[in-house]
Formats: structure tokens, C-alpha cells, sequence
């Protein structure tokens, strides 16, 4: 059997990460990185890979955008009937990616999963584009469409149906939040020895900072 395999060479060395030197929070941590990664004009900083599975173990994963980070942990909104929304219905537990190249930087986070507060879920709802709150309504997410006109059509019939009003957030749509057990952040180095810090939850509260071999 043939096997072709791709080596793009990249060797990474912008920066270093030091146990002693990171936050002891690791959400300043992650938000001190996020700052950082935003005035690098990274292509869209907030971008995360959000993975999740079946209650039988069967992963899946797709980018999602970042809509808050706090002590509590890191949201994001979507439609609850949705493929992922399912998943975290039958397994409410999830893992975060988020990658920026430019700053040779990845963040990596695990934890229990819930949904936000009907507050919260009204108050970005109300925050979004016209045309996104009417997108929420006409598209049932992850089903299959037997036409691009046919979603169109779904469009058209809300956008006529609240035409006079503030369009209301749907009730199968709103935000998760991600609690994390653990984040890792990892700075690319010198011959794949990158430097990896992951904070850890203790049992009795607080977090482990340790240092993990590339």
C-alpha cells in the first residue's frame, strides 16, 4: 500500500511560556492572550472549534465564534435543536480550540456544559443584526433542505410576519456556556519542544498550574 504524507516545515519561535510567568487565574490568562491576539489583527481571534459528542461517544466538531468569557466560563449561541445543540442535550460536556497563527499560539479547553440564563439569551438575541434574528426563525439548523429556495422562501415568510416589529428570539435558540475543568495553553517553539501549561481544577478549588511535555 502507497502512503503519500504531507510535510509542510514550520519551526516556531516567536515566543516563550513560562509556569512562573502566567496568571494565576487561568481566565485573566486566557483573556491576556486574547488582547494580545487582537492587536495582532489575528483573523478572527474569537473563532473557536467547539467539539462535542453523542451520549455514545461519537465526537463531532465545527468552528463557532466566541460571544463572552468570564470566571464562570466561555459562551457562545446557537440553536438548541441544532446538531451540536442535541449533542449537548444527551452529553453536556464539550471541548474548545482555538488557534492563532500568527502568534504561533493554540488554546485548548474541556468542561461541563450548560445553557445561559433566558436573560442573557434575550439580551444578545436583541444585540444581533436584524437579518441574523430573522435567520434564527426560517432556518432549522442541521436538517436537511430540499432547495436553497426553500430556506429562502422560510426567510421571506418571517421577514413578512414581523415586518411592523422588534422580531422576538425564538425559543430554540440561545447561549451555552462551557465551565472548564481544564485549559491548556500551548506557545509553538524551536523543533516541535513547544512549551504547554495547562491549569488544572483541584477537588478543594482553585487551579493547578503544571507544565506538560510537547
Amino acid at each position: 500500500m502507497n502512503l503519500s504524507f504531507i510535510e509542510l516545515r514550520k519551526e516556531y519561535q516567536q515566543q516563550t511560556l513560562h509556569e512562573t510567568e502566567v496568571e494565576a487565574s487561568p481566565i485573566a490568562q486566557f483573556k491576556k492572550w486574547f488582547d494580545q491576539a487582537m492587536a495582532a489583527e489575528v483573523t478572527y481571534p474569537d473563532a473557536m472549534t467547539l467539539a462535542t459528542a453523542t451520549q455514545d461517544g461519537k465526537p463531532s466538531a465545527r468552528v463557532v465564534l466566541l460571544k463572552g468569557v468570564d470566571e464562570n466560563g466561555f459562551t457562545f449561541f446557537t440553536n438548541y435543536e441544532s446538531h451540536k445543540g442535541r449533542e449537548l442535550a444527551q452529553n453536556p460536556h464539550a471541548s474548545l480550540v482555538f488557534w492563532w497563527k500568527e502568534l504561533e499560539r493554540q488554546v485548548r479547553i474541556a468542561g461541563r456544559v450548560e445553557r445561559v440564563t433566558v436573560h442573557e439569551s434575550d439580551n444578545y438575541f436583541r444585540m444581533r443584526p436584524r437579518g441574523s434574528q430573522i435567520g434564527a426563525w426560517a432556518s432549522a439548523q442541521s436538517e436537511a433542505l430540499p432547495t436553497r429556495e426553500a430556506l429562502e422562501q422560510s426567510v421571506r415568510a418571517f421577514e413578512e410576519k414581523y415586518a411592523d416589529g422588534e422580531v422576538p428570539r425564538p425559543p430554540h435558540w440561545g447561549g451555552f456556556r462551557v465551565l472548564p475543568h481544564t485549559i491548556e495553553f500551548w506557545q509553538g517553539r524551536l523543533n516541535r519542544l513547544h512549551d504547554r501549561i495547562r491549569y488544572r481544577v483541584r477537588e478543594s478549588g482553585g487551579w493547578v498550574i503544571e507544565r506538560l511535555a510537547p
